[in-house]
């Protein structure tokens, strides 16, 4: 905050002194430097995913998750430059942008001139590309301990396509946006979209080895241990979950950017609402709401630090699409909910046998789709705050459900997430079974008896020893 009051300080002094700079040019200059301070934020957040990851997963993976953290950023960075931001937001048809490659031509991006921003195009790319990063990032913690290093990025690169495409229906003014969906900074985009993605990998890659076993016969059965196929469920422990609580406040902070950022401007009062509802949602996501930790507390006859750092985020998710459109009371309701969803979704993910070793398909796509519900719901007439009706720009949607709106915003959003999510969970799945088809080959040339998971998944020796054993620090320590 002080470095904020610093910069802007500086710009102000700097406007006020030099007869060159207008009071436009100046709104460039602040809104700029807002996105900016945003976006790095955002960005932070790729260490917050790799230490909540790490803490998460066994000793023996740790470098592997490492490894997949630092360079998801990268492979994101590459693509959405090339191709992704002119799919999402070049302009072009309802279903995908056609113009602005390489970011040439600044006439390109039509989508991206918002009456409410002044940030520079450069500024507005850097935002948008931290978010393209972030989604990708989503996917590593439900296919670790078990997936190929190349794989993951081949996939990487690929998902970051799926997103922009899906992205260009909601944000760059597609036929989603057209009909009425509204999504302020990503709940349905980023997370859900992120969500479908991990699903269907860890889906395809099976359990972790020693994950679901037969039950001994002389073992006393408990419901709580035992799989919907009747296996027992084995607990893998955390291997530190001092780096998961220090990834957990990291991803925290960074979502007052990811949110608040989302204004792409220095609108005073909209990013301190902004703000305040999503530090809210987030507590009441986890002990202080009484929600995940407490839920967890009844079921497990035990408390679960690893329930309230998931529903923290299990908050933040949940708040992510309506917090410039929600009343902070309701920001507290819609964390509440999403802390309950993501216990109930870790419960029958793991009864349903598939093992998320970081609980990234509860927290991000169950809590997504509640989150973009909850837009629907809880939505305040965009008129009551002067920025909700800015950032609408479309004056043809109400308030939620709750709040005079009848039904019609819900069943936009409802919409949009069958729509959504049809794409990206079929798109998603060919992509894992393309890459896991040419991994195979490569793997076993004379071999045709193909399966996704053999494709995709290191051997049984290399996974009981360790992902880990295949990088070089790994075996040197």
């Amino acid at each position: 905050m002080i470095t904020w009051l610093i910069v802007m300080g500086i710009s102000a002094a700097i406007a006020k002194e030099s007869s060159s700079l207008t009071l436009d040019n100046l709104q460039v200059t602040v809104d700029t430097i807002w996105v900016l301070i945003t976006g790095s934020l955002v960005f932070f957040m790729n260490c917050g995913f790799a230490m909540l990851e790490t803490g998460f997963c066994r000793k023996k993976s740790s470098v592997n998750v490492l490894a997949k953290n630092t360079i998801v950023f990268s492979i994101a960075t590459l693509i959405f430059w090339f191709i992704g931001f002119a799919f999402m937001f070049g302009n072009g048809g309802d279903y995908l942008g056609v113009e602005g490659f390489l970011l040439l031509g600044k006439d390109s991006f039509n989508a991206l001139d918002l009456d409410w921003s002044k940030a520079t195009l450069y500024a507005k790319f850097f935002f948008q590309l931290t978010f393209a990063g972030t989604a990708a990032t989503i996917v590593s913690g439900a296919v670790t301990e078990r997936i190929k290093f190349g794989v993951f990025v081949a996939f990487s690169a690929l998902f970051v396509i799926i997103y922009s495409i899906a992205g260009h229906w909601v944000w760059g003014g597609g036929f989603l946006y057209n009909f009425g969906v509204r999504d302020f900074a990503g709940s349905m985009v980023v997370h859900f979209v992120g969500g479908c993605a991990a699903l269907t990998g860890t889906w395809l890659l099976k359990p972790r080895l020693g994950k679901y076993v037969d039950w001994k016969e002389t073992e006393k059965r408990s419901i709580k241990q035992t799989s919907f196929n009747g296996k027992k469920i084995v607990t893998m422990y955390p291997d530190n979950l001092s780096l998961a609580t220090l990834g957990c406040f990291i991803l925290w902070l960074g979502w007052f950017g990811f949110n608040a950022g989302s204004t792409l401007s220095a609108n005073a009062e909209a990013i301190s609402h902004i703000l305040l509802a999503t530090l809210i949602a987030g507590a009441f996501g986890a002990f202080g709401a009484l929600s995940a930790t407490t839920c967890s507390w009844i079921f497990y006859e035990k408390p679960s630090l690893s329930f309230i750092i998931n529903g923290i985020l299990a908050g933040c998710v949940s708040i992510t699409a309506s917090c410039a459109f929600v009343s902070i009371y309701s920001a507290a309701i819609i964390g509440i909910i999403g802390g309950i969803i993501v216990l109930v979704a870790t419960i029958l993910l793991e009864k349903s046998e598939i093992d998320d070793p970081v609980g990234a398909v509860p927290v991000h796509f169950a809590c997504g789709i509640w989150g973009t519900l909850a837009v629907g719901i809880f939505s305040l007439d965009p008129q009551t705050y002067s920025w909700s009706y800015l950032f609408t720009q479309n004056q043809n949607i109400r308030g939620g459900l709750l709040f005079g709106g009848e039904i019609d915003l819900l069943f936009a959003q409802i919409i949009g997430l069958m729509m959504v999510g049809a794409f990206t969970l079929t798109f998603s799945y060919l992509a894992w079974v393309f890459i896991a088809w040419i991994s195979y080959r490569l793997s076993y040339p004379s071999n045709f008896g193909f399966r996704p998971v053999l494709g995709l998944r290191v051997t049984e020796d290399e996974e009981i020893k360790g992902v880990d054993s295949l990088f070089v620090e790994a075996e040197n320590e």
